[in-house]
């Protein structure tokens, strides 16, 4: 349990050195890191502009014959845009994670709260909940100005207003229906499990991620969009062939209506074991030829043959383990919270126990984290990356190279993908190859 009792050494009310350089010095290296992540993404989206504001006058020979002047223009401006528009939001978020911190919001919070409600479990639920929706009302202008806004200016926005509202609406209610139990059972286990805690409420974690990826295709993502069996028969009996060349097995092949919302195209597994689903977006199955979808198909065929799925399922439970791990050592230090601008619960009776902190080591972890974080991002690309070549080979040598390589074009066309990013930032950020590598692998004499 996140308990703290003061003592000679590691009491935050005691001026001594000892008690106070590993807070200050937790304090300067937050705040160094923040102040150089912070820099070095504003570099980067830079360059980004900058590079492909310079490549919006041709398109690149490679792409020449099949990529008109206009759509490599729109997805010039759009990158920009959205490019210029990451800008603001990079510094809100670091001033509201500032705010919440170092200024000390969330410790602001948490004396109200417990001075209403007391120390108990009603008490850390209440602060959990009261974050989270502070942090969704800032977000709001963000999210209705890239969807009403930048989306909208660029023709991909399909949602109206009463749509956006319902979603926001039922989001709300899921997260609150499932988020709510999950985070009482860890905060149940910080307090009851002794100091493995960690370990417990870990399992628990990843139980639950584990179910969630079989009740979401049947139960959550029908609230928010319909799915219809496909019923092109050619294109079924197509797709059908490929998956049983490929030994996989679906429960179903659907349609979804993401032209309710999105112009953007898009097809994906989804579930886990006899759950798993092959969802087509209505628009992708407008824009694509049935060879072009079997190609799309082949390359998520891929990504189960190479085992990406298992291996990123893998290294989430790894990297989830020495979290929580980490944060079983850090809720115990008063450091952890005075560092970052917060008052823990403090005993100054030995005998007695303090209220939990538990809800406060939670928060504060997972405000921290990304920060610290931010510097292996290229590895998690590169990888990624990588699994997307693989995916690529896969799907060529199971389908047309042809197709997969039109069905690219078309997509990166449709969804205003720039040709031209910065090489810089792709190898910080992008998940996926640029066009120019992914088409040059898939030519014979690359292949060879």
């Amino acid at each position: 349990m996140a308990r703290i009792v003061a003592d000679g050494l590691n009491s935050p009310y005691m001026p001594t050195p000892d008690a106070l350089s590993p807070s200050f010095a937790l304090t300067l290296a937050f705040a160094a890191v923040l102040c150089a992540g912070l820099l070095l993404k504003f570099w980067l989206a830079s360059r980004q502009m900058r590079h492909v504001a310079q490549h919006r006058s041709a398109v690149p020979e490679t792409f020449a014959a099949r990529i008109s002047l206009a759509a490599h223009q729109k997805a010039a401006a759009y990158t920009i845009t959205k490019a210029r528009f990451s800008l603001l939001e990079m510094a809100l978020g670091a001033v509201v994670l500032l705010g919440w911190t170092l200024l000390g919001g969330l410790d602001a919070l948490n004396q109200a709260l417990m001075a209403a409600l007391g120390g108990g479990m009603a008490q850390q639920l209440a602060l959990l909940a009261a974050f989270v929706a502070i942090s969704a009302a800032i977000d709001l202008p963000v999210s209705l100005y890239q969807t009403f806004v930048i989306e909208q200016r660029f023709g991909f926005n399909k949602m109206t207003p009463s749509l956006w509202l319902a979603d926001l609406a039922k989001s709300a209610l899921v997260g609150a229906l499932i988020g709510l139990p999950v985070a009482a059972l860890i905060l149940w286990l910080m307090g009851a499990a002794g100091p493995l805690w960690w370990l417990w409420a870990w399992g628990l974690w990843m139980g639950f991620n584990l179910l969630l990826m079989v009740v979401y295709p049947t139960v959550i993502a029908p609230l928010f969009n319909k799915f219809q069996p496909l019923e092109d028969d050619s294109l079924k009996a197509r797709v059908t062939a490929l998956m049983q060349r490929c030994g996989f097995a679906a429960k179903g092949l659907f349609v979804m209506d993401g032209s309710r919302r999105s112009a953007h195209a898009n097809a994906y597994f989804t579930g886990f074991g006899a759950a798993k689903r092959v969802v087509f977006y209505d628009t992708l199955l407008r824009q694509l030829s049935p060879g072009e979808v079997e190609a799309v198909l082949a390359h998520e065929l891929g990504h189960f043959k190479h085992r990406h799925i298992l291996k990123r399922v893998v290294s989430l439970f790894a990297m989830s383990l020495a979290g929580f791990a980490l944060l079983g050592w850090l809720s115990t230090q008063v450091w952890f919270y005075t560092g970052l601008g917060v008052r823990p619960n403090i005993s100054l009776n030995p005998t007695v126990a303090a209220a939990p902190n538990d809800a406060l080591a939670l928060l504060l972890f997972l405000l921290v984290v990304p920060v610290f974080t931010l510097f292996i991002a290229p590895l998690s690309a590169w990888i990624s990356r990588r699994h997307e070549f693989e995916a690529d080979a896969y799907a060529v040598a199971q389908s047309s190279g042809a197709d997969l390589s039109s069905a690219l074009l078309k997509l990166y066309e449709d969804n205003a993908s720039t040709l031209t990013p910065d090489p810089v930032y792709v190898r910080f950020y992008y998940s996926h190859p640029p066009a120019t590598e992914r088409l040059a692998r898939m030519t014979p004499s690359a292949r060879s």
